[in-house]
């Protein structure tokens, strides 16, 4: 049955597609200009959001109206929100089509036009890349209780007028087809599922106390799992916030206990949204954020999935880290960092000393977008040690866009450069990046077979929109190694396929990326993406008897949250 896959499977996504472009175009006619025929349309909520909303898109609360508590009601909900932190725009970012629409298939299948998209704090995709403890409910004190949801009801429920309270969560499941997987030579076809649910209490703006549970497993795996592939039930979050004083007029929050990490393009610290069970630290972090700036200091220890016992902490590895965020202007940032990674544990892989090793790494951001053109710049540099050899390392990535706002389809373009040193072997330093907590899948290929280490990548992404509740990703990617006598690291930084002569060059080859979201209704999605590396040379002379030189992976995703 596996020999015939590649085939039906090209062949059914080139037909999802023809159909998909064909009803947006067909939802496009019968959606008149309302001017011309009188048709009633919903008023707008907020400001259109890509899967990923822009850093400045921050929802403010309705006032009160009342001057102290009425009703026994805080006369200024607004604070309670204080340490939401408003999501940074990644890279990549797509700029969604404006103007009224039907923003999800049931509001087609309705015939319920509106404005704008409607307000909510999850993403209209199927990954959600932001904690949901930074998710931004404000805008549900503006709706009467009559008028909400059910979501939107079990937020910001005022229990007095000092208390707070909100819950939701999430059931998300990824079936994976994977042919030739790990570029190995097995099939691998296997379904990882979560549930998530968070509670979050609120006392005025002065304390906050935030938990969230997750049950992580998977089913049918022909190869070992990764290990966050599964996590059956444990904590993923729970903290309390504690406000400190104010600076420059805005507040500044303690944090103190288990939580998500996830700053700027979150290339090098992210809570790994792609993962069934999401990254987690232990620890400490002082922050402070206003309209025009931000400060973070943390100190942590990471927190590795275990199956089935209850996670705790790795007193071996210590993530730490200073984070300074500027937006001089709208849909503009700027970031300036400093991240410690000390991990005092043994590992060796290929003959590579993966661990231990100190890294001390200082990076700097600008990305942003103006009349259509679109920017994003990052490097940094990485000194320390790596086992027992001195460590001086670098990374960096540009990349140029555009947004055609009058074309069809609402396309979105973009053309990468990205770059992480390797090591030639020649010296008695090291010279390979490593790569921290990094959104890997995100940024370098679907397949998740390269990472950003020891490597070069050119990549293109295309974004299109057949209708306003359906995005188009399309990506191709062409890699080859920093240095041959190095190894090719897969997503996770772990070295898979090495020839330390050299001889077998550096062409690891090229992957193409084709993602469809169906933003079915405001709180759910349906995910599918085919994905395909045809392997280099360097894949060719390293395959051995058991590897494989090309891949091809199927995904389909499904969520729904409250």
């Amino acid at each position: 049955m596996r020999k015939g896959f590649h085939k039906p499977a090209g062949y059914w996504l080139a037909s999802c597609l023809t159909s998909m472009i064909v009803a947006g175009s067909t939802g496009a006619t019968e959606l008149p200009h309302p001017a011309s025929v009188g048709v009633a349309i919903e008023q707008p909520s907020q400001e259109p959001l890509p899967f990923w909303p822009a850093e400045s898109a921050v929802a403010q609360a309705a006032p009160m109206g009342c001057d102290s508590g009425c009703d026994g009601q805080p006369s200024d909900t607004s604070l309670y929100p204080a340490t939401i932190h408003p999501m940074p725009r990644p890279g990549i970012f797509p700029i969604p089509p404006k103007g009224p629409g039907y923003f999800s298939a049931w509001d087609q299948l309705t015939g319920r036009c509106r404005s704008a998209p409607p307000k909510s704090g999850y993403a209209p995709f199927a990954i959600n890349a932001w904690p949901f403890f930074d998710a931004d409910w404000r805008f549900v004190d503006g709706i009467a209780p009559r008028d909400r949801t059910l979501v939107e009801d079990m937020k910001r429920i005022q229990l007095n007028n000092q208390w707070m309270f909100s819950t939701g969560g999430e059931f998300w499941a990824r079936y994976s087809s994977e042919n030739n997987s790990r570029l190995s030579q097995s099939e691998n076809d296997f379904t990882v599922s979560h549930v998530r649910q968070y509670a979050d209490l609120w006392y005025q703006d002065r304390l906050r106390i935030y938990g969230e549970f997750i049950w992580a497993d998977s089913f049918g795996e022909d190869l070992p799992p990764v290990p966050p592939d599964v996590d059956r039930g444990d904590i993923l979050d729970l903290f309390f916030d504690l406000k400190l004083g104010e600076v420059a007029g805005k507040p500044v929050y303690l944090r103190s206990g288990r939580q998500e990490l996830l700053y700027g393009s979150q290339r090098l610290v992210t809570p790994l949204p792609w993962a069934n069970k999401r990254h987690s630290f232990d620890g400490l972090k002082i922050f402070r954020q206003g309209e025009r700036w931000d400060f973070d200091a943390f100190w942590t220890k990471y927190v590795p999935p275990q199956a089935n016992d209850f996670d705790t902490s790795d007193d071996n590895q210590t993530f730490a880290g200073l984070w300074l965020t500027q937006r001089p202007k709208k849909g503009e940032a700027r970031d300036l960092y400093y991240l410690l990674y000390d991990n005092d544990n043994s590992a060796n892989r290929l003959g590579i000393t993966r661990a231990p090793f100190q890294t001390h790494t200082f990076g700097t951001r600008w990305a942003g977008d103006r009349d259509g053109l679109l920017w994003d710049v990052e490097g940094a540099m990485q000194f320390g040690n790596q086992g027992d050899q001195d460590l001086v390392a670098g990374m960096g990535t540009a990349g140029i866009g555009h947004r055609f706002n009058n074309a069809a389809l609402s396309p979105t373009f973009w053309m990468y450069y990205d770059y992480a040193s390797g090591d030639d072997g020649s010296s008695s330093d090291s010279h390979t990046f490593n790569q921290q907590f990094p959104f890997g899948h995100y940024y370098l290929g679907w397949m998740d077979l390269v990472g950003r280490q020891n490597i070069h990548d050119l990549n293109a992404h295309l974004y299109l929109y057949p209708s306003k509740w359906t995005t188009v990703w399309m990506q191709y990617h062409r890699f080859w190694l920093d240095e041959s006598q190095d190894a090719l690291y897969n997503a996770g930084g772990v070295p898979y396929r090495r020839d330390p002569t050299g001889a077998a060059g550096n062409d690891v080859g090229q992957e193409i990326d084709l993602v469809i979201n169906f933003h079915l209704t405001r709180y759910s999605d349906v995910l599918v993406s085919y994905n395909k590396l045809f392997g280099g040379d360097f894949l060719a002379a390293t395959a051995g008897p058991n590897g494989s030189v090309d891949a091809d992976t199927l995904y389909l995703i499904f969520q729904q949250r409250w």
